[in-house]
């Protein structure tokens, strides 16, 4: 009744004023409430504010400098710039002493958990100065060693994964090489090996890239290019191996020893975070530092060192070298070089050459520097310089200086030029002197030799010379071509084949392949409207490309040369873009180990010989394919049988009680096969 009374209260409201003041809200005695509050308040409990007991956000950072309090503020900016990279920091601790000195370490709160987890991954290790290197942590960490149970239980065995073998490539049976092609306007990418006959088809993707393709340095990646960034792909089925987001992403590099990969994007410019220049760790995706980029057409920004130590670029009056185990200045300072046009990395030591032009009475010079230690190794003035141009031999022997010379008629532009040729490991360096007379349209070094190409003149009219550079430094002149339709020299990466070819022009199309060992024409070819030629790698074959990109008539496609210049086979495509080659590694073979392989070669060329013949035909390709295959299934049973003998060694020596090796008794058996009976005569 009590209830019935309140609920008629509420409903109808108090009969009066004095009935108002004497309600009741209390609950009867022996009141069960069955109704909880999530039924009455459950849309306002889910906005209920938690309780995050959890230190996934604090991150514990040791080893930082210890100052007093008037250059505290001036650490934590220190600290702000480089830990601010992984995330927005909000809140730290900076724990003192009495003497108001901070302890060595600090205490940081990312946002999120992932911005802490990222921080610990790539700031641990961060080399702030020579005596500061930071060792970063999870604060959970902390909570997780304090409570270590006291007897120890093994971990449970993870499955194994295995993992694609990025350089599978290497084991083609035949050692055949694997290039790229870009068609169809570059809505198509397809990679392939090389044969003698024909391209062998190993996948075909549509809108792999969208912009084009690049093997690293190696050939154990293939990058593509896309809006949102970087895409590398390896292994026997190009699955991705990594990405990197880079918005809008133009241009891409990669460190020789492929453990960095330098974006550039435009749209990515901001001055406070710099981020247009992004240099990322290939391994693990991370992103190692990023840079303002003044001028994007100085691409590449960045020139690695040959073993990827260093990277420099050039700026206003100066040369910064950085170091890529911290990605901080060497020696945290730029080398001081008023004027400085351009510079370049030797292929072979750390070493960089620059040069600098007349500025007043201050004549043109040529330096080499060795780094770390920034020692000027070399030095030679230049006079009446109007450019210079620096191109290392591959082996970092020579380095050649192409010299453009101001005449009296002309205070613009070259007429004249000189070559200064170095000999980086002569004594003390000497350095020849070439000049010539025309116009200078190409240079190539031979990569592993002591030789060099140029070409000078125009059109129809050009004069190819070779020239080699002996032991002592003195540069002698071996032969000279004159008459020649060319503009480009292409030398094997083996040295001693090089192409002469014309390319991109009206004429464009002659393709010319000389052996510089006795300087002998070998063969002249001809691929009308050629844009590009280059070599494989290996130095056995050499294509040339008509690209829907530079020629819009014409045939659109390649050819596939020998590197004596045989016609191997031609490839049509649709609206061809490129052709690019898959680098490889550099021989683990020793010097000597090659010039005894070298010596041996009659031996294998016979095998070589029948590999060709067989290959020339379809049916022949399946016949070499069916005897791999049964070759392979008796090689693996030979392995399984010799297996099981190993497993019954032990039975078989119990059985015959011997030491250990089988005993055998030889039986000899002899057989009359036939008898023959000759009479002799005696005619005595």
């Amino acid at each position: 009744m009590a209830e019935v009374e309140v609920v008629d209260t509420l409903v109808n409201g108090p009969e009066d004023k004095d009935a108002e003041d004497e309600m009741d809200f209390d609950d009867p005695e022996g009141f069960e409430d069955v109704i909880d509050d999530n039924e009455l308040l459950g849309d306002l409990l889910d906005k209920e504010p938690q309780l995050d007991d959890s230190l996934d956000q604090i991150i514990v950072v040791d080893n930082v400098p210890c100052v007093l309090e008037n250059r505290l503020d001036r650490l934590k900016n220190v600290i702000q710039r480089i830990m601010s990279k992984f995330g927005t920091i909000v809140g730290e601790y900076y724990p003192a002493d009495e003497n108001g000195q901070t302890k060595g370490f600090i205490f940081l709160e990312y946002a999120t958990a992932q911005q802490a987890a990222n921080a610990v991954k790539t700031a641990h290790g961060y080399k702030l100065d020579k005596s500061h290197v930071f060792a970063v942590n999870p604060l959970s960490d902390f909570k997780k060693y304090a409570h270590v149970p006291a007897e120890w239980e093994p971990p449970e065995p993870k499955e194994y994964v295995p993992q694609e073998n990025l350089r599978s490539w290497l084991l083609n049976p035949d050692s055949q090489d694997q290039y790229a092609v870009i068609y169809a306007q570059g809505d198509k990418t397809a990679v392939c090996w090389n044969s003698n006959t024909e391209p062998i088809l190993i996948t075909e993707r549509d809108h792999w890239t969208e912009a084009y393709i690049r093997w690293s340095p190696q050939g154990t990646y293939l990058a593509t290019i896309h809006k949102q960034g970087v895409a590398l792909w390896g292994g026997d089925h190009f699955r991705r191996i990594q990405r990197f987001s880079h918005l809008d992403v133009k241009l891409i590099d990669f460190s020789p020893c492929e453990r960095f990969l330098v974006t550039f994007s435009a749209a990515a410019h901001n001055a406070e975070e710099p981020q247009a220049v992004v240099i990322w760790d290939i391994r693990t995706g991370a992103r190692m530092r990023g840079f303002n980029c003044e001028d994007a057409a100085m691409w590449p920004v960045f020139k690695w060192s040959y073993d990827g130590m260093y990277f420099a670029r050039q700026g206003n009056g100066l040369i910064s070298v950085y170091e890529s185990e911290t990605f901080g200045l060497l020696d945290k300072k730029s080398i001081q070089v008023n004027e400085v046009r351009d510079f370049a990395w030797s292929p072979a030591e750390n070493r960089l050459a620059y040069w600098l032009p007349e500025v007043k009475e201050n004549p043109s010079r040529v330096t080499v520097l060795e780094i770390p230690s920034r020692e000027e190794i070399r030095m030679k003035n230049l006079f009446n310089v109007s450019d210079c141009q620096l191109y290392w031999q591959k082996s970092g022997d020579f380095l050649c200086v192409k010299v453009g010379r101001l005449t009296t008629k002309s205070k613009k532009a070259a007429t004249a030029y000189n070559l200064e040729v170095f000999s980086m490991r002569a004594k003390q360096i000497p350095v020849d002197s070439i000049e010539i007379k025309e116009p200078l349209v190409a240079f190539a070094w031979e990569p592993n030799g002591s030789k060099f190409g140029i070409i000078h003149g125009d059109g129809g009219q050009a004069t190819v010379r070779f020239y080699k550079v002996e032991p002592e430094g003195a540069v002698t002149h071996i032969k000279t071509l004159e008459k020649k339709m060319c503009n480009q020299l292409l030398w094997s990466p083996n040295g001693q084949f090089v192409v002469m070819a014309q390319v991109r022009g009206a004429s464009s199309g002659v393709l010319e392949f000389y052996d510089t060992f006795d300087m002998t024409l070998m063969t002249a070819g001809e691929h009308f409207l050629v844009t590009d030629v280059d070599w494989d790698s290996t130095g056995r074959y050499v294509a040339s490309q008509v690209s829907w990109y530079t020629a819009k008539g014409g045939d659109h496609g390649y050819c596939m040369w020998s590197f004596q210049g045989k016609l191997l086979y031609r490839q049509t495509m649709g609206e061809f873009c490129s052709l690019v080659w898959r680098p490889r590694p550099p021989s683990l073979l020793e010097d000597k180990d090659i010039q005894e392989i070298k010596k041996g070669f009659k031996k294998y060329q016979r095998e070589f010989e029948i590999k060709d013949k067989l290959s020339q035909t379809k049916a022949s390709k399946e016949l070499v394919d069916k005897r791999r295959l049964m070759m392979k299934e008796f090689q693996d049973y030979r392995r399984k049988k010799e297996r099981d003998l190993a497993k019954l060694l032990q039975d078989r020596v119990r059985l015959q009680k011997d030491d250990g090796e089988d005993s055998y008794q030889e039986e000899v058996f002899e057989f009359l096969v036939s008898e023959e009976i000759v009479t002799v005569v005696d005619h005595e």
